[in-house]
């Protein structure tokens, strides 16, 4: 929905979007693109978080002269934004292929269409990992990151507004005297992190899928700027808050179980690690 709304046109509110979707293609198009994302969800999240919590302890070090003290604002912002740079190398191809699958407004059959096909409508890829290659044959790895400086900008403040949020809230929400916070208050700090980090990136979301489903059929966007351009001479400045609603609904329950899962496993860790050595 998120990807049709932005990319897409004739497809107006998220309901609309939904009817359109389901009356014209079927139930399974709701899932398109899942599969990779899906596979490579594990790696991105331990890479953004493995970079934001080992920035830390090396900043603590530095500045403080223990990786285990508490952290200052201005230790938790360089490590956002060090995590959201390096987060891109890894997600651009993610959600570039994510992007061009949900973009085929049609499944792909042998009998109905040949590859070749550059008709709008028509299928071009017949799952992600012949999406992968064939935009790296055609392509090359410029075509494999697509779309990278919009996600440079989408993602190096939207980690800021992730992480700064989650450890605010957070705080404000654990028991006076608590050494850390219980899974509800860390779930609920997550959700609250999750839609707050995604009603910030929302603009640049829109020009990042735009730039991404852009060369499924027809090339229409120069560049980042041309796209954003473009866009706001076509449709206004509100055509940079498409799927805002669906960002951050969809934000709040991932983030929460992300850090939550991401909390416990520390717990766990480190417990298992003073078993081991007393």
């Amino acid at each position: 929905l998120q990807t049709r709304l932005q990319a897409g046109q004739g497809y107006g509110n998220t309901l609309k979007c939904v009817l359109t979707v389901y009356r014209n293609e079927s139930v399974a198009d709701f899932f398109k693109g899942m599969s990779f994302p899906l596979a490579s969800i594990g790696i991105y999240s331990s890479v953004v978080f493995g970079v934001y919590s080992n920035t830390l302890r090396f900043l603590s070090q530095l500045r403080h002269g223990d990786p285990a003290a508490a952290p200052s604002l201005t230790d938790m912002t360089v490590a956002s934004l060090v995590a959201g740079f390096l987060s891109v190398g890894i997600g651009t191809p993610v959600e570039l292929v994510k992007i061009r699958l949900q973009m085929q407004t049609q499944p792909y059959t042998k009998e109905s269409v040949k590859l070749k096909s550059t008709v709008p409508g028509s299928p071009v890829y017949r799952g992600p990992i012949h999406c992968f290659r064939t935009i790296l044959q055609k392509e090359g790895i410029a075509g494999v990151y697509r779309g990278n400086v919009a996600m440079l900008l989408r993602d190096v403040p939207g980690y800021y507004a992730y992480f700064i949020p989650y450890a605010m809230f957070c705080d404000w929400i654990t028991p006076d005297g608590s050494i850390s916070p219980n899974p509800s208050s860390i779930w609920v700090a997550g959700g609250v992190a999750g839609a707050v980090s995604w009603a910030v990136c929302t603009p640049m979301d829109v020009v990042k899928s735009r730039l991404q489903a852009d060369g499924v059929y027809l090339n229409q966007y120069k560049g980042t700027l041309d796209c954003m351009l473009q866009s706001y001479q076509n449709e206004g400045v509100k055509v940079f808050f498409r799927g805002l609603m669906v960002n951050t609904v969809r934000g709040f329950p991932s983030s929460a179980a992300m850090f939550l899962g991401y909390e416990l496993s520390l717990k766990a860790m480190k417990r298992c690690q003073t078993e081991t050595n007393p």
